[in-house]
């Protein structure tokens, strides 16, 4: 259906031969050849005349390629291919896939990545080529091989950092004294407190900035803490209700606003065109500032308005996070924008060298920097007693020293097949690099960037993603109840019999065969350096994911 909102059609010419450079030799293959090729193994006589210049090895490696599959729908692709930083991912696929002609052919390639992601077969090197809306077209076999071989080093890194969380968990589980499960509160069960919903108006005159906030208000004669959960890009209030309404029932008050320049309007403003950008610099800056200014009227309102009653307590503050909202709860909690990270990692030199889409958004901070003479940003609200960030980003507009600010408790949840904010440099490292003791990272095996979001209300019109872009969200949403809960029950509300569900053992008796689920309390650099044999314990390419 988002074709044709970008003029894109499936009766575009199709390429019908391939011109593939290897070395000093150009091969000169039909698409249909290549296709047999590839789906089949057999190499047709088309194709055997090329053998003795290219060799076994690296036909079947190229036959892997062609076929290899990426987790992403049409909607999406549209989506980042129409930014600067999707640009900019076009110039680097330019110089693998070219036409004939001189100039980069970026409509053409954009056109056909959408396309491609569409088919049945979904985002492959072979439906992009099919796909190419021209007659021919020129493919770089040894910058192909190349791509694919850096690509597979960082899946390998990737998948060896996920294997030491899992095993370091099994380890922490083994060395700690497990009290019997089975006898403590279900926390996956709702508590027994009913709780009324509001949504109310705040509007920030000095930012121009109307932030439309749901309050869930549990029915409770005492004061309650206060949980704000921070949406991620192109989604609303609506998509963390499920979490809302879990925390209230066990005595929180809980507050979920709606960011304004990256929520779903922005995204569908995007997509019809009315934007070029998923999200402007300044809600780096913004979205911490929204929670603060909402904190405030929730303090002013607690005095007068008679839905609140006095009942809020404004100085015990938990904040979750998804994606950019896990940036934000992150800042809340003290992590500072990282500006000497982000000009080093920034350069066109290292972004040439990076498949970390997450990077290029990080990179628009540095606009900020411009627009404030690099002054420092304090973003941190000290009624903030705790954070969870979900898929965060953090390797390069927090790094090491950004991080090293935050001394409030804090868990980092990561998925192991996050192609947004991928795994390792985004999460898995950066907790290695928290000063502060009370840290704790999650790990969903199987998970995706997706896999904790809820169902958006309908009437918002939210993007739709495929199932497998998901994974198993029914038990991804059960698991951030049941960490959450303890996790700010224990930090925020300072109840300490929760402590013993906030351990490797506890996450190892709910782990399930369709999403594991491995906790860690601990994770050194040096660590991960001895695994991943590099030093200091970087990506082979700074900043690159699992593709």
């Amino acid at each position: 259906m988002v074709l044709p909102t970008f003029g894109i059609s499936n009766s575009v010419l199709a390429a019908e031969r391939i011109y593939a450079s290897y070395s000093a030799l150009e091969l000169s293959i039909s698409v249909t050849t290549l296709e047999n090729y590839a789906k089949t193994g057999v190499i047709n006589e088309d194709l055997a005349g090329y053998q003795q210049y290219l060799p076994l090895q690296q036909l079947q490696e190229l036959r892997r390629i062609l076929l290899n599959r990426v987790k992403v729908s049409p909607v999406v692709v549209s989506q980042l291919l129409y930014t600067p930083q999707g640009e900019f991912l076009l110039h680097r696929l330019a110089q693998v896939i070219k036409t004939n002609q001189s100039e980069p052919g970026f409509g053409a390639l954009r056109s056909a990545l959408i396309l491609a992601s569409a088919e049945s077969g979904g985002l492959t090197l072979l439906n992009v080529l099919r796909k190419y809306p021209s007659s021919s077209i020129r493919l770089d076999v040894a910058e192909t091989l190349a791509i694919a071989t850096e690509l597979e080093r960082l899946v390998s890194q990737t998948h060896l950092a996920i294997a030491a969380v899992s095993q370091k968990s099994k380890i922490e589980a083994d060395t700690i004294s497990q009290p019997n499960f089975s006898q403590l509160p279900d926390l996956k069960v709702p508590g027994k407190l009913k709780s009324q919903k509001y949504t109310l108006k705040f509007f920030d005159s000095t930012r121009n900035r109307l932030l439309l906030t749901d309050v869930y208000i549990p029915n409770v004669q005492n004061v309650a803490p206060i949980i704000v959960i921070s949406h991620g890009l192109g989604l609303d209030s609506s998509n963390f209700q499920y979490l809302a309404t879990h925390l209230a029932s066990h005595g929180f008050a809980v507050a979920v606003p709606n960011h304004p320049g990256s929520d779903t309007k922005q995204l569908r403003s995007l997509l019809n065109g009315r934007a070029v950008e998923v999200a402007e610099p300044s809600e780096f800056q913004d979205r911490p500032m929204d929670v603060t200014y909402i904190l405030n009227q929730l303090e002013k309102g607690n005095q007068s308005d008679s839905r609140f009653k006095g009942r809020l307590n404004l100085q015990q503050v938990g904040v979750l996070g998804q994606s950019l909202g896990g940036y934000t709860a992150l800042a809340l909690a003290g992590a500072k924008i990282n500006f000497k990270q982000l000009k080093q990692d920034c350069e066109p030199a290292a972004l040439q060298n990076t498949w970390n889409m997450s990077l290029l958004l990080q990179c628009r901070a540095l606009e900020l920097s411009i627009s404030k003479s690099g002054k420092d940003y304090n973003l941190r609200d000290e009624r903030v007693k705790a954070a969870i960030a979900v898929n965060p980003i953090t390797s390069s507009i927090f790094g090491k020293a950004g991080l090293s600010h935050i001394q409030t408790p804090v868990m980092i949840v990561s998925s192991s097949d996050d192609t947004v904010a991928p795994a390792l440099s985004e999460q898995i490292l950066p907790f290695s690099w928290l000063a502060n003791s009370q840290k704790y990272l999650v790990m969903l095996e199987g998970g995706t960037h997706f896999s904790t979001i809820g169902n958006g209300n309908p009437a918002n019109q939210q993007v739709a993603l495929p199932a497998d872009m998901i994974g198993d969200a029914s038990q991804a949403r059960r698991y951030m109840n049941v960490l959450s809960l303890p996790f700010f029950q224990t930090y925020v509300a300072g109840r300490s019999q929760y402590i013993p569900y906030l351990n490797a053992g506890y996450a190892q008796s709910i782990s399930s065969k369709s999403l594991g689920l491995s906790l860690v309390k601990s994770l050194s650099t040096t660590e991960l350096a001895q695994l991943l044999d590099i030093k200091g314990a970087k990506p082979a390419k700074k900043n690159s994911p699992t593709p």
